[in-house]
Order: structure tokens, then sequence, then C-alpha cells
């Protein structure tokens, strides 16, 4: 009874924060032991699944990488979609990649990572057979699996969200409610609740496990482009040309609204619960705290300029990718390379780190969950429109293998590692 009592008192006189310091301190100590060490697969960078869980919020552990310059020889190419691929996800144990494409009859394909081959093709049909058939009628625009690994959402130019089995690729449900094309899904992190976005300017939620409709949240003036939640319960989304960024805060029915971007802005993804990441047609890469109203950080013309008809633009920034709670991000344009950047001095500034060779309109970008490999989609157009047209580029998706060391940061010394 003495030591129960003991306890307890020990327990009162340690604050939450002390209790994540200490924990913080010891998941350091364990890295130190491990020096350089490889995240294991299914897990975001080594510990951080099972240690968010004890510290909280993720910003308590913050992993910075070092990236090597990877072997373009290495680097693997997945051909089977005949045109440009739009969007991919990857599964969360890291072993299979989800793509569609342009495809008149689309194509929806699952591939293995490991060997590169592919285990199921979904072919699509002609608009107003979706019933009748398994695929899409039209071009998909996005796609989003589960934290589970269980569901698999993908939306197209028809209205449509289809919800598949991603173990066998059997559709499961179809929702429609949107008023156009469905731009953007995401799956909230640990559930089953799915966020679309659509042209039709709105954002709505749905419960894909019961099979039903939630909601619906208003407010962009312009096409959404772009849609991203983890954890909580809200997401993030891309207003096109309206020039903002917005956080929907679910369960108040209200929304933060950012500006920055001075062209439309075409993709965003969360880093951690605290910042974003977002790309524009005007060239710009912002970097956003979800506390603050402007980024934190902008690189302007960050994959240069390109001579369009006698004057000088921006290459687009058509896709970012966000390794999830660490510095690293990824952008792909139609310049000729994906880069890589760090998130440095606190997510104030933005470091241009390397370039990968990669040619034709990158159209989607997805990080594995270890971290070890980088996806992309590839295409001879964007995936929104047919402004240009880069032949000597192949619709395929490249599989990147990435190379890096990693320390963290504790929430006392963000700057120590």
């Amino acid at each position: 009874g003495r030591r129960r009592r003991e306890a307890a008192e020990e327990e009162i006189e340690e604050t939450p924060q002390e209790k994540k310091l200490r924990l913080a301190k010891q998941y350091l100590e364990e890295l130190r032991q491990l020096g350089e060490f490889r995240p294991a697969p299914g897990a975001v960078l080594g510990y951080s699944r099972a240690w968010r869980r004890v510290l909280g919020s993720p910003a308590h552990i913050l992993l910075f990488l070092q990236v090597q310059a990877p072997d373009p020889d290495r680097i693997r190419v997945l051909r089977g979609h005949q045109l440009p691929v739009t969007c991919l996800v990857i599964s969360p144990d890291d072993r299979f990649i989800f793509s569609a494409s342009k495809d008149g009859s689309l194509i929806k394909c699952k591939w293995e990572v490991d060997t590169g081959k592919r285990l199921c093709v979904v072919p699509g049909g002609k608009k107003g057979t979706e019933e009748r058939h398994m695929g899409h009628a039209s071009q998909v625009l996005c796609m989003a699996i589960s934290s589970d690994g269980k569901y698999l959402a993908t939306g197209d130019r028809n209205k449509l969200i289809m919800i598949w089995d991603a173990a066998t690729c059997k559709r499961l449900h179809i929702f429609t409610g949107h008023r156009d094309a469905v731009s953007g899904l995401s799956f909230r992190k640990g559930t089953h609740q799915l966020y679309s976005a659509s042209h039709d300017r709105c954002v709505k939620v749905w419960d894909v496990a019961e099979n039903a409709y939630v909601e619906t949240l208003l407010g962009h003036q312009d096409i959404i482009t772009g849609l991203d939640s983890l954890s909580r319960e809200c997401c993030v989304t891309a207003g096109g040309r309206d020039g903002t960024v917005r956080l929907w805060k679910i369960p108040e029915e209200s929304q933060l609204v950012f500006s920055g971007h001075q062209g439309s802005i075409d993709c965003i993804q969360l880093i951690n619960e605290e910042h974003m990441v977002s790309g524009a047609d005007d060239g710009s890469l912002a970097l956003w705290g979800l506390t603050k109203k402007k980024p934190l950080a902008l690189a302007r013309q960050a994959h240069g300029e390109q001579d369009a008809q006698g004057l000088q633009q921006p290459y687009w920034i058509s896709a970012v990718a966000a390794l999830r709670n660490s510095d690293l991000l990824a952008t792909g344009s139609h310049s000729g390379s994906v880069k890589l950047w760090k998130c440095g001095e606190g997510f104030r500034k933005l470091e241009h780190l390397l370039d990968i060779p990669l040619v034709g309109f990158v159209n989607s970008l997805k990080f594995s969950a270890a971290g070890d490999f980088l996806v992309a989609g590839i295409g001879q157009e964007h995936r929104l429109g047919r402004w240009w047209r880069i032949k000597e580029a192949k619709n395929s998706i490249c599989i990147v293998p990435l190379k890096q060391k990693a320390t963290a940061s504790s929430p006392e010394s963000p700057g120590s590692s």
C-alpha cells in the first residue's frame, strides 16, 4: 500500500510536459544507441508511430534527414498506363502502389513494390455504365487509402467517388452528391471517415464503413484542386484561383483562411499536425504553420523558368509530398526533375537539397511510410488539362530509392540532435 501511495505521489509531481520530455530523452537515447538506423517497414521513420501515441502531438519529435542523391540507374520505371498517370497512393505497409490515369477506358492498377509486378487491373467503360461494370468511365483525378489499408477511394471527372476493397480490388460502394469533378480525397488517419473535395467548390464528409454521407462544407470561391488530412478531425484544401488555402474544423463547422500565393494553388499536403506545404502555378512553394495566416517560408520559382512562346514563365508546381513528421519535402513540375527540400530553422525556411532527373509532368508524388523510397506519377500532360505535351516523356510510375541518415530533436531543444 505504501509503494502504491509513493508511486501515485511521483505521478502527481511529474507534469504532463515533464513526462513528455522524459520520454523524448529516453527515445533519443535509444536512437543514439542504434546509431544510423533504418526505419522499419510500416512505421513512419522507425518508432514514431508508437511514440506518437505516448507523446501526443508529433511536433514533439521531429526527424531531420540527410538525403543522398539517388543513383539514376536505380530508379525503377513501371509501365502499363497508356495515358498520363494522374494520381497514386502507397499502401500503409509500403508493399503496394495503386495508380490511375487519363485512359479513356480507364485502368486502375495495383502494383507490387518489390517486384514491380502488376497485380490487379480494373478496366473502365462508357459514361453512364458505372453501375454495370467495375471501373470508372472517365478520368480518375484523385485517390486515397485508409490508414489500416482496408479501403481505397477514387474520384473522377463524372462526379463519382468509388470505394474499393484494397486487398481484392473489388468495388464496394459508389458515392454520389458532388456536382462537378472530384479533385481531392483523404481518409482521416485511424478512422474510416473520408473527406472529398470537388470542382463544385465544396468539401464533403463520408462514413465509408457505414456507406453514409455525413455533411457538406462550403467556403471556397473557385474549384478545389487538392485536399489532405491527418489524425485530427479537420482537413486542409487548396482553392485554385481563389488564392486561398483553408483549414476546415469539422466539429465546429468553421474554417481558417490562409493566403500567400499569387497564382492558382494546385496541390497541398500536411507535414505534421501543425505544418503544411502547398504549390501553385506561379511556381511558388509555400510552407505554412496552422496558426499563421501567411506562409512561414516561400520559395518563388522553385523549379525555375521556361520559355513559353517567347515569354519567360515559371514552371508550375504540379505535385508536392511530405515525409510525415520530418523536415523532408518533394516537389514536382515539368521542368525535368523532382526537387527535394528541407524545412530549416524550425519550419521557417525552405532549403533546396537536390534534384532527381525525371522527364515529364509530375502529377503525383508520395513518400513511403518508412521514408526509404519516393514514388512519382509521370505523364506527357498535366493531370488537369492539355496545355502542353512532352512527347519524350513516358506515362509511367517511377520508384526512386532514398538513402538517408536521421537524427531527432527533443521538445526543449528544437535545434539539437
